[in-house]
């Protein structure tokens, strides 16, 4: 049994397709065929139910797959570890975040520290970050909402408040907190259903009784304060998330804690580089300081009113 024969077995086994499986790996469909066949030779039974160029892992490639996952994340978190050891200040740091509002800041002050380490950042679904938590391809992952499974560790690093943002001239521009029964009639921009702010605003609004209605859905957060400076609708923005911008008044919400958990998740096997650490304590150093600057700015309205 060779270690690619394993490699291009994860890879179709993944895919479930010959064809993507070849142009992922950059050889042949033959060559890959071949391969796989090799592979099932060597373990006298077969791994896959053929269906034309389509395969589907029968309960021998099932079985096969979590032991093989197991022995190549072996050897790849030796190969980093190693290369930690040879080159400690060198490297790549694997990121993936739900949530990237927060993400420059905490890169900007990462870079500092480790010029010469690179990252590369993935933006995710929940169930796309779970995937790669649990095969250990990512170091880090800033998730909202928090995720369980087996083998994650899960770091609570911040509360995040859930503002409104409305555009100036809006009935509400001259307040600064607003009930939820009063948006009941309201316009929204937001985001898609499946991202964790929309679940827990629509949960919440449900509870009082009216389920937002939105003109615009989308994927990309960062473009809800543009569409809500443009009039489109007003919009559930995270505190974390919001712009400075003098045609957006962010209102906090009366009698209701609507809120986001910010969390770092990991996979508890994969090895910690040096960087990854150095990265961690970043990030939680970073939150602990936006949340006593939020402590302070309540505490001066306190004062203030």
């Amino acid at each position: 049994m060779e270690l690619l024969q394993l490699q291009y077995f994860l890879t179709v086994a993944r895919l479930e397709h010959v064809t993507e499986a070849a142009r992922s790996l950059h050889v042949t469909q033959s060559s890959l065929s071949k391969t796989i066949q090799r592979l099932e030779e060597d373990l006298g039974v077969p791994l896959f139910d053929r269906i034309g160029r389509k395969l589907r892992l029968n309960e021998f490639g099932r079985r096969f797959l979590h032991r093989a996952e197991r022995a190549l994340f072996e050897l790849e978190q030796g190969k980093q570890e190693l290369s930690d050891l040879s080159s400690p200040g060198h490297g790549t740091l694997e990121l993936a975040v739900t949530t990237a509002s927060t993400l420059p800041n905490i890169l900007r002050e990462f870079r500092k520290k480790r010029p010469s380490v690179q990252f590369h950042v993935q933006m995710l679904t929940t169930q796309e970050m779970v995937t790669l938590l649990q095969r250990g391809e990512v170091d880090f992952c800033l998730s909202s909402p928090p995720i369980k499974g087996d083998g994650i560790e899960c770091q609570i690093v911040f509360i995040d408040p859930i503002l409104v943002a409305v555009p100036k001239g809006h009935r509400l521009a001259d307040r600064s907190s607003v009930s939820l029964t009063e948006l009941r009639d309201e316009w929204f921009v937001g985001v898609k259903k499946g991202y964790g702010t929309r679940d827990i605003v629509d949960a919440v609004c449900k509870s009082v009784g009216f389920s937002p209605k939105y003109v615009y859905e989308g994927d990309e957060p960062a473009r809800l304060s543009t569409l809500v400076e443009s009039e489109i609708g007003i919009a559930f923005i995270p505190s974390t998330a919001r712009y400075s911008s003098e045609h957006v008044k962010y209102l906090h919400i009366e009698n209701h804690e609507l809120e986001r958990e910010i969390a770092l998740l990991w996979n508890r096997s994969r090895y910690m580089s040096r960087a990854a650490l150095e990265f961690r304590e970043i990030v939680v150093e970073y939150f602990a300081s936006i949340s006593k600057q939020a402590k302070s700015d309540d505490l001066n309205s306190t004062k203030k009113a």
